[in-house]
């Protein structure tokens, strides 16, 4: 069975992107264990000059790195990704590189009609960035719009059509982390360059 991480991508305490992710978990609980890990713990990155790396951040860098993939839901904040997202990601590539190679699926969900699609694009771009290099799954959104009706009292998606384009995006998921495990050749080489990366010397 794969294990996978689930990033809430924002450090509200009613988010509709948390219920994607928990209905995800409960509806694909026979496929995968999908852990939700929260990041409304962190504190603000500083670039500390030691490179000491808080115990929180520790902690989700050593989850995601015993995982198989990471899912991560994000909403959207004028037209790009939340600041506590943003935040957690800086400190998830500043002396640790747990998403180098790792395959990663992106969902979002929004109240407007868009469904975070700008945001996901946004979150694209940051993972490709050299500190990061996460293997994102391609050609694939989730777009849940309108996300506060979207949702019954079981916590259940109420749109089938919409059950059956994530069942078949999750299916896909588990067949991109399958073929990703088989293209490490550079996987050290690519961590390498990571660690050795610098804005400085550009």
């Amino acid at each position: 069975m794969y294990k996978f991480i689930g990033l809430v991508g924002t450090n509200s305490k009613e988010s509709t992107n948390r219920a994607l992710l928990a209905y995800m978990q409960k509806k694909f609980a026979a496929e995968a264990e999908i852990e939700l890990v929260e990041i409304n713990n962190l504190p603000l990155f500083n670039k500390p000059a030691d490179k000491k790396i808080p115990e929180s951040v520790q902690a989700i860098a050593e989850k995601i790195n015993k995982s198989d993939g990471v899912i991560i839901s994000t909403p959207e904040y004028d037209h790009a990704v939340p600041a506590a997202l943003m935040n957690a990601l800086s400190w998830l590539s500043y002396g640790i590189y747990p998403f180098v190679d790792k395959p990663v699926m992106i969902t979002g969900a929004s109240y407007g009609t868009l469904g975070s699609s700008r945001a996901q694009a946004h979150l694209r771009q940051i993972l490709d960035a050299p500190e990061l290099k996460a293997r994102i799954m391609p050609s694939s959104e989730f777009l849940l719009s309108h996300s506060l009706s979207a949702f019954d009292e079981a916590g259940n998606l109420n749109d089938e059509k919409q059950q059956e384009k994530l069942a078949g995006l999750f299916q896909d998921f588990t067949v991109f982390v399958t073929i990703t495990k088989q293209l490490q050749n550079s996987h050290a080489v690519n961590q390498q360059a990571a660690e050795n990366f610098s804005w400085d010397n550009i």
